[in-house]
């Protein structure tokens, strides 16, 4: 009689598990707006009852990226992952993503063709998906409007505009242009002008264009027309541009959500300087979100409508208008056009999104891109010329190092 209660209570309880849903972790870097990727979770979960999605926030990109390679290491990996454009590559060709090609090719041709064409292009590694769209930026020129406003100096639209602004600006111990060692807009700044840091799968660190574009940096900093800076000064240097010793900072239009509530200071926006009439594309920044490998069939679907859910033009409206990234589908802007309406500098920088290019997938050049800063921080702090800089970045990346 026993045995028959324990079978009677067992098959009652079978349905209510087998209809519990599926958990999906999923690790991020957007700790600054955390609360908006939980709220979207909460949404997505009490949407349906299949999944259950659990964000948890790993700090930044930088953060994250180790911690993942240790989990997969002891097969504890979340079922979806944001990568940094340049992360996912060299992880892809290790066979530590999923290839999401599948999930790409049963999407109807009228929602694909809705999203710009890098978005997902930049998730792609020889011809094969592992990372689909939701976070992207693109690169743009800061500056402080009252400052411009008060010299009668309009935007600089390129660079070469902008070393001329900078020299009219330059006084009483004012450095105008922020030179960050930052790949990033190291590479836009070389688009700019019509060339690229690499050819197929090698290095062009010191291709002619970045060469160019690295001299005149060097050059204004000589000049005390420019303030160099490393990615770990960010703070400093917001501090710097907010009181006004600093005017220009090329950064992601995603920054404007910080920067705009430095105190006493009035933010103006404007596209990235393009120097090469024609031949101005922008690279995209953000993120990827992939699948690690051995994620289970469940948890892959659970994330893939997670990431459907997220690319809904409502969500995407929302996210725009919380974190100021550009929106990865057309169909979000509608939506958008009474905040476009209040920030028209953010219209004119999303509009970058037109003649935008993925990052160069090339696995390697996450580890050039490390070289490439260090060339940037010695050629604008005087410890060498730009040309030299760039050959010993070209050299290390040829040899592996």
């Amino acid at each position: 009689m026993r045995s028959l209660t324990c079978l009677l209570t067992l098959t009652l309880l079978l349905p209510a598990a087998q209809a519990a849903p599926v958990r999906v972790e999923f690790w991020h870097a957007m700790t600054g707006v955390k609360d908006t990727v939980a709220a979207y979770a909460r949404d997505f979960n009490r949407s349906q009852d299949r999944y259950e999605l659990v964000p948890v926030a790993q700090g930044n990109y930088r953060d994250l990226l180790p911690r993942l390679q240790a989990a997969q290491k002891t097969g504890k990996a979340p079922a979806l992952v944001q990568l940094e454009f340049t992360q996912f590559p060299a992880l892809a060709q290790a066979g530590k993503l999923t290839d999401l090609s599948r999930v790409v090719a049963d999407l109807p041709g009228t929602l694909k063709n809705d999203y710009y064409p890098a978005v997902w292009r930049a998730g792609e590694l020889a011809g094969r998906t592992y990372g689909l769209p939701w976070n992207v930026s693109v690169p743009v020129l800061m500056f402080n409007a009252r400052i411009l406003q008060n010299a009668g100096v309009t935007p600089p639209a390129t660079w070469t505009a902008l070393e001329s602004a900078s020299r009219a600006l330059t006084s009483g111990g004012r450095r105008p242009l922020v030179v960050a060692a930052d790949a990033w807009t190291f590479e836009a700044n070389v688009l700019s002008r019509g060339g690229s840091l690499v050819s197929g799968a090698q290095p062009r660190l010191n291709s002619p264009d970045a060469v160019e574009a690295l001299t005149q940096l060097a050059r204004m900093s000589a000049a005390g027309q420019a303030q160099p800076r490393t990615l770990g000064e960010a703070t400093r240097a917001a501090i710097d541009f907010a009181r006004g010793q600093n005017v220009f900072v090329l950064a992601s239009v995603a920054n404007w959500t910080d920067a705009r509530k430095l105190p006493f200071f009035s933010l103006g926006v404007a596209p990235f300087p393009c120097e090469k009439a024609g031949a101005c594309t922008v690279p995209l920044g953000g993120a990827t979100l992939a699948v690690p490998a051995g994620t289970p069939a469940a948890e892959q679907a659970g994330a893939a409508a997670f990431w459907q859910y997220l690319n809904t033009p409502e969500r995407l409206a929302d996210w725009v208008q919380v974190t100021a990234y550009a929106p990865t589908r057309r169909a979000a802007l509608p939506l958008l056009e009474g905040w476009y309406g209040r920030n028209p500098q953010l219209r004119a920088a999303h509009a970058q999104m037109n003649r935008a290019v993925p990052r160069p997938t090339t696995p390697a050049y996450a580890e050039w891109t490390a070289l490439l800063e260090t060339a940037i921080q010695k050629a604008t702090t005087g410890k060498a010329n730009a040309k030299a800089a760039l050959d010993e970045a070209q050299a290390q990346a040829q040899a592996g190092r």
